[in-house]
């Protein structure tokens, strides 16, 4: 453990001095206090690379030292309108005045569903929790609830936040024979029996599972696009499609997707609606939020008024739909549908990617650019990329030491390798600064 020595004290009395307790540093103490230094996980940085942060401000970081960081992460894509986005905070600011919670219907988030079922095909009815995670987890419990069935089909290397299906055949090693689940997380036995794991852009593949498993399938769950992978064409319409003919239902996880690819989000991008729906992340604006919708026939399973009914599904969130949250979320929605905004994303998303892919070739380094919109990812492997298999094939310490590198020279970005995320707040400028220092990195490789 290091340490910031101080000068000595003296003593009250005039006295020799005496010794006082060096100040632990922030690395230390957060070593102290969180398992691998990290308060809410995922970044798995070294010990000597532990900061914290003190503010932002659209797309830059500043920690408590002083440094300043352009940001691709983003809060993992939940602030997708900038950091302390003003028109967010001031109507957060108003509404905090008026009150934090109420764990009860309040104006603010009736008209943010409101909102949403304007957009949304999908959410003829909706329920707010305080987490993606909560969303997709209610979904696929819905959903199993509705059918009268006991198994959720998802596809390999998707996450759907930190319930069991979520993190099962997340970052798999063993290729498995599909539909056999695997074991990212430990304290996840029972999704053996409950789980299918398809691949993604598989469509054959997918339809001999569902068939071979319908009498026992409750539906399937999919990112529309899966971490940073496009659905290849008629994909996506191909799993509509399948779950009409195998009378499934189908959940699209929109937590990354939602409000992001489009307004309307993947429903509207790619022109598929399904029968349940997960939102959060930029929902919010960078506050907590989750949200969940579907059929009204669906939805109607949750209603308290069926308490005691074998079909009734609990569902229960004290911070679900607080005022503060719905507020924050219906500011961002505002932000988010000025004119030019999606030209803005899209334009820039594909700038930054080609601006990547001249780094990889100027270095002579082998890899793939992927992603759509304001999301992109860097794949060390000369394959072509569709699915988790093929990502699997990526130089993954190679990945690891360019995101150490990056983060070294100021680039906040999750050092595990995943997406890298562009806000409104980004432009060509911070993009090109991106590039000129993943430039340096790679040259160091």
């Amino acid at each position: 453990m290091s340490h910031v020595l101080t000068a000595p004290s003296v003593a009250p009395t005039g006295g020799p001095a005496l010794p006082q307790a060096a100040t632990p540093t922030i690395g230390a103490r957060a070593l102290a206090a969180f398992p691998a230094g990290i308060a809410n996980g995922e970044y798995g940085l070294p010990p000597e690379a532990l900061v914290a942060i003190a503010r932002g401000e659209g797309a830059r970081l500043w920690d408590t030292e002083g440094r300043e960081y352009i940001d691709f992460s983003m809060g993992w894509g939940s602030v997708l309108v900038g950091h302390a986005n003003p028109v967010v905070a001031e109507a957060v600011r108003l509404q905090t005045r008026r009150g934090a919670n109420f764990a009860y219907l309040n104006e603010p988030v009736l008209a943010l569903a409101e909102e949403i079922q304007r957009i949304s095909p999908a959410a003829e009815r909706l329920r707010f929790c305080a987490s993606g995670t909560e969303a997709t987890m209610y979904c696929q419990r819905v959903a199993r609830a509705f059918m009268g069935r006991p198994k959720i089909l998802k596809f390999e290397g998707a996450y759907h936040g930190a319930n069991e299906a979520g993190v099962t055949s997340l970052f798999p090693s063993r290729n498995l024979p599909f539909p056999q689940p695997e074991h990212t997380s430990a304290g996840t036995p029972w999704v053996d029996a409950e789980l299918l794991v398809a691949p993604y852009n598989d469509l054959a593949t997918t339809r001999a599972i569902v068939m071979a498993h319908r009498d026992e399938l409750a539906g399937i769950i999919m990112e529309p696009f899966q971490r940073c992978t496009p659905p290849e064409p008629g994909f996506l319409e191909g799993v509509r499609a399948l779950c009409d003919e195998a009378g499934i239902l189908l959940i699209f996880d929109e937590v990354v997707t939602g409000f992001r690819l489009a307004y309307g989000g993947a429903q509207a991008y790619y022109g598929v609606t399904p029968d349940l729906v997960a939102y959060g992340k930029a929902l919010g604006g960078g506050y907590p939020i989750g949200a969940f919708g579907g059929r009204a026939e669906v939805m109607e399973l949750v209603s308290e008024h069926h308490i005691g009914h074998p079909h009734y599904v609990w569902m229960a969130s004290t911070l679900g739909g607080n005022p503060v949250s719905a507020t924050a979320a219906n500011a961002a929605l505002a932000v988010l549908r000025q004119p030019g905004t999606y030209e803005h994303l899209h334009t820039l998303g594909e700038t930054f990617r080609q601006g990547l892919r001249q780094v990889l070739a100027r270095r002579r380094i082998t890899g793939r650019v992927i992603g759509d919109g304001p999301l992109a990812q860097i794949v060390f492997t000369g394959q072509k990329v569709n699915d988790y298999r093929s990502t699997a094939t990526g130089d993954k310490v190679k990945a690891r030491r360019m995101m150490l590198g990056l983060f070294e020279r100021g680039v906040f970005i999750n050092p595990m390798g995943t997406k890298l995320y562009l806000s409104v707040a980004h432009d060509r400028a911070i993009c090109a600064e991106f590039c000129d220092r993943l430039d340096g990195v790679l040259a160091s490789l």
